[in-house]
């Protein structure tokens, strides 16, 4: 087992603090509508051009290993943000950074860190709180297409997203592929989608595309899980009286 590096206290601080900027001076450049490009160097094939700050904050790997401790940190946050919210990971690394720094400093003040870290929970609750309070709730077409084209930075992408949002609803599912052809194409799948498939293969009626696909059938939604047939041997039987064969059932797993 490889023998590990102690570091500590201001050195140990200065450290993370220096990996951290690293990751914050890179991102925050493409923050907001006027955010500028970031280009990252690849081992293979052409630099990448983009301004999604997450994408910039992944490629940032640092040599000192504390230092690369703290730019991971702060690329953690970014991550976080993407995974819940899709968005917002430029901001959210700009903010986790001014709030490390002031923490710092106040730390090298003489405050006590677990006092620092509960005001900072309890300011926490109170920002978030006023956030949604003035957030603006977005409505029309025309404020999605604003929306998504400054996240695309592209219009024909923006008022692609609003178009298709408008088509689907709030609560529709969009999936994205990557085209084989240069033009944008959208499919409209009438109906509902879930994030799992069938319990077992021996569901498969098409085996050719391994899809269980049934028409005309009746549907079973049990918010428990259903641990024995017998459980539902009187709705089978009831379906073979009025001569359906076709059921499925959406239960837990």
């Amino acid at each position: 087992m490889a023998a590990k590096q102690l570091v500590f206290s201001e050195d140990a601080r200065r450290k993370l603090k220096n990996g951290m900027n690293a990751v914050a001076n890179a991102v925050s450049a493409t923050l907001g509508p006027k955010g500028r490009n970031v280009a990252i160097d690849r081992k293979f094939g052409s630099p990448t051009i983009t301004h999604d700050g997450v994408s910039v904050a992944k490629e940032i790997e640092l040599e000192d290993p504390f230092e690369n401790m703290g730019a991971q940190l702060l690329k953690e946050a970014a991550q976080k943000t993407n995974d819940i919210a899709g968005d917002g990971t430029t901001t959210s690394t700009v903010l986790a950074h001014a709030i490390v720094n002031e923490g710092l400093k106040a730390l090298e003040a003489g405050y006590n860190p677990m006092l620092l870290k509960r005001g900072i929970e309890l300011a926490t609750e109170t920002i978030v709180a006023e956030l949604k309070k003035n957030s603006v709730k977005i409505d029309t077409k025309d404020e999605i297409a604003s929306v998504a084209t400054n996240s695309a930075a592209d219009e024909e992408v923006g008022q692609l997203i609003a178009d298709v949002m408008d088509k689907v609803g709030k609560d529709g599912v969009i999936t994205v592929e990557e085209s084989k052809t240069m033009q944008f194409e959208t499919e409209f799948v009438e109906g509902m989608q879930f994030d799992r498939g069938y319990l077992s293969p021996y569901f498969i009626t098409n085996a050719e595309s391994m899809e269980a696909q049934i028409s005309d059938a009746y549907v079973l939604i049990y918010d428990k899980k259903i641990s024995a047939a017998q459980d539902i041997v009187p709705l089978l039987e009831k379906l073979v009286q009025l001569g359906k064969r076709e059921l499925v059932i959406i239960a837990e797993d």
